[in-house]
């Protein structure tokens, strides 16, 4: 009887792929068959939101001497093997490792066809996960720009990291790596959740609409903007590209999804602009969506309206939700991406801070009894009129700072008790904690960021290749025009670019633009050519937002691992001279 252990989980196909957890696999076998061959190494990545959850490498022992040809491939021998744990004991570990995942394979039928025959032959069920099949998804997404779709060539093609090297888990490292740009890549073609990417996967559906592939002819190999457009002329969809003719061919191939597939049904024709840079070409796709929010934009439409959380300048200030930012002394923060965002940043503080909650105006002469949120500490109660403003004040400035620069000892307290409830293994609750707190650190570096920018005017280049460079000019920190040209010519190229930005930008698009500026000045290679105004972040708070962002990155990273080392993974299943779960 196949035996039954709380190793799956469900994945809900609407869950956005950022919020998803995938666990990319790779094998190292005797064989090309799962029936006659066997498994020698596992690696496995778990990963979500781009960071690392958990991992597994184990070699595994054979009963069986591993054919040399084998061995001269992958440097696996039967001395290394020998002192292995067996495969009995190393699928306890990689079910428990891709529980309530999305399993990557590169070549997935392989894979889990060696993983399936393992579990049957152990009287385990088979694997009933989401695969996604990295060899797939690159067929569907950039077969016009690499040779082939071999693991290797994906791996230089995006310049990942880690290199396959026919072992198991350097070669998952660089899966998921490959992965990741790949998401990048569907990102941009409007995939969002785990059913549109299962969706892409798919075999082609042979109803595909590719009859209308002239629309592509004409369309120049350079960086640009496109925008899918209704014969009434009404844009369906806007995006970016490196290589305007390669991205958008690649809609009109064998792509199943039926947003793509509703999308070309109703596309007319596809207007282009061709930018200098790339950078350009990102900016221009931020206005253009927020101008037209088309329809098929759902992932990248900015917010209809602007949203941001404020500190009240009342006698007992409170935390509030608003669309609008006035002259009337108040902190804010923002603009926020979604009231969501704004909710969970207003928790986190309500968690930190006995900040009162209530909406009713209180006056030197308010008296009214005390809320259950009084009687449990976590409101001061000013409403029962035994609380001064002064006595108020340290609340309040505490709240001020953490909206501001993200020091004081919200953040702090936000840590602690995030560490101390994954340490208690109450990981849904530490979870809780963790995205309320990276929403609060998200949105104060953002400000932060846009306001380094708003009042100045600049110039700046990279280099390009081996003589030609890329330059931009920024006015009231935004955009004004970019250029490519010679090295020797940056200063004239730049003296002769627009100064005036397009106005009537919604504000979240402008803080957006702000933000891929702000990398693209701060990346090592980019040099100054002039600067109008002051370009820097304040100083305080800035080394508390770094430090609070690294460790929400570990405990991305460790929260799984930390589970499963102390309380699934028996130690002794770990090979000698290999590292285990991590």
């Amino acid at each position: 009887m196949p035996q039954t252990l709380p190793r799956t989980g469900t994945v809900d196909g609407e869950t956005p792929l950022h919020a998803v957890s995938f666990t990319v696999v790779d094998l190292e076998t005797t064989g090309g068959s799962p029936d006659a061959c066997a498994i020698t190494e596992v690696g496995a990545v778990r990963v979500r939101g781009g960071d690392r959850e958990g991992e597994l490498s184990t070699l595994v022992r054979l009963e069986a001497r591993i054919p040399r040809p084998i061995t001269a491939l992958t440097g696996i021998t039967d001395q290394l093997v020998a002192d292995a744990p067996p495969i009995t004991a190393v699928l306890p570990m990689l079910l428990e490792l891709w529980r309530g995942s999305v399993l990557v394979a590169h070549s997935a039928r392989f894979d889990v066809s060696f993983l399936n025959a393992a579990l049957r032959r152990h009287d385990y069920a088979e694997i009933d996960l989401p695969v996604v099949c990295t060899a797939t998804l690159a067929r569907r997404l950039v077969r016009d720009e690499v040779r082939n779709c071999k693991l290797a060539t994906l791996s230089r093609h995006f310049r990942t990291t880690h290199e396959p090297t026919h072992r198991a888990l350097p070669d998952a490292r660089a899966t998921a790596e490959v992965l990741h740009a790949l998401l990048e890549r569907a990102a941009g073609m409007g995939v969002s959740t785990v059913a549109e990417l299962l969706e892409l996967c798919r075999r082609p559906d042979p109803t595909t609409v590719t009859r209308r592939h002239h629309l592509t002819d004409g369309l120049p190999a350079s960086p640009g903007v496109y925008a899918f457009r209704s014969a009434a002329g009404e844009v369906l969809y806007v995006g970016r590209a490196v290589d305007l003719r390669a991205r958008v061919r690649s809609y009109f191939g064998s792509d199943p999804r039926r947003m793509v597939r509703g999308l070309l049904r109703e596309t007319a024709r596809i207007d282009h602009r061709v930018c200098p840079t790339e950078i350009e070409a990102g900016v221009r796709e931020l206005r253009a969506i927020a101008r037209w929010r088309p329809r098929f934009n759902r992932r990248d439409k900015p917010p209809a309206t602007a949203v941001w959380l404020k500190l009240t300048t009342e006698r007992f200030p409170r935390l509030s939700i608003v669309r609008t930012v006035r002259d009337d002394g108040a902190t804010y923060l923002g603009p926020l991406r979604s009231t969501r965002d704004a909710e969970q940043i207003r928790d986190a503080l309500h968690d930190a801070l006995p900040l009162r909650r209530c909406t009713m105006r209180i006056g030197a002469r308010t008296r009214a009894p005390a809320c259950a949120l009084a009687e449990l500490g976590r409101c001061r109660a000013p409403c029962t009129g035994e609380l001064t403003p002064d006595a108020y004040a340290s609340v309040v400035a505490d709240a001020r700072s953490a909206l501001c620069d993200g020091s004081g000892p919200v953040t702090s307290w936000l840590v602690e008790r995030m560490t101390a409830l994954a340490d208690a293994e109450r990981y849904h609750e530490a979870r809780w904690r963790r995205d309320r707190l990276a929403a609060l650190t998200d949105a104060v570096r953002r400000q932060r960021t846009s306001q380094a920018l708003a009042a100045v005017q600049l110039a700046a280049w990279r280099p390009v290749g081996a003589t030609e460079a890329d330059v931009i000019r920024i006015a009231d920190g935004r955009l004004a025009g970019s250029a490519r040209c010679d090295r020797s010519q940056v200063m004239s190229a730049a003296t002769g670019l627009s100064a005036r930005p397009p106005a009537d930008t919604p504000p979240y698009v402008v803080a957006a633009e702000r933000v891929m500026l702000h990398t693209w000045l701060t990346a090592p290679i980019t040099v100054p050519l002039w600067v109008d105004g002051s370009y820097g972040e304040p100083v305080a708070g800035g080394a508390t937002l770094r430090a609070t962002a690294a460790r929400l990155r570990r405990r991305r990273a460790g929260t799984r691992a930390d589970e499963l080392r102390t309380k699934r993974v028996p130690r002794a299943v770990t090979a000698p001279g290999r590292t285990g779960v991590r």
